[in-house]
């Protein structure tokens, strides 16, 4: 069963990394953005059901995804009401939350990889935790500061 669910985690995962990506590189106005922001949230949501049953069937080595997964898609969840109820500063609330769900589903994918990755295992797994955030969190903060500005 365990496997199945692996299997299942994978390939969705990969269509929520692809879905984001795209989302985050189309048109920002209704139509392809708002379609490709469906699709990761959905398969977000399947990423997260598969990672608290996983974390549950593997506790001892794998308790800590659960948490993972609480945090990562509760950024996901954030951001996507954000954008379909329009909130006060909804943008800035859907930018940072939804691009935050992405660097965290991003790093989760390194860090469980990194040591199959031929010259990334000779680094520090650390490394991985936090080359996303570091990156990624200066690019939330121009892009957020775009948005913002156009909306005004």
């Amino acid at each position: 069963m365990f496997r199945v669910i692996l299997f299942i985690h994978i390939l969705v995962g990969v269509i929520c990394l692809i879905a984001g990506l795209a989302a985050m590189v189309a048109p920002k106005k209704k139509g392809l953005h708002k379609k490709l922001g469906e699709i990761y949230h959905f398969s977000f949501i399947i990423v997260f059901i598969t990672t608290v049953a996983m974390a549950i069937m593997h506790w001892e080595s794998s308790s800590y995804l659960l948490y993972i997964g609480i945090f990562s898609y509760s950024l996901a969840l954030l951001g996507y009401l954000a954008g379909k109820f329009k909130w006060k500063n909804w943008v800035a609330i859907h930018i940072g939350s939804i691009l935050g769900s992405y660097i965290a589903i991003l790093t989760a994918v390194l860090v469980v990889n990194v040591n199959r990755m031929p010259i990334l295992n000779n680094y520090n797994p650390l490394i991985f935790w936090l080359i996303p955030t570091i990156i990624g969190s200066p690019i939330i903060y121009l892009i957020r500061r775009k948005y913002e500005s156009e909306i005004k």
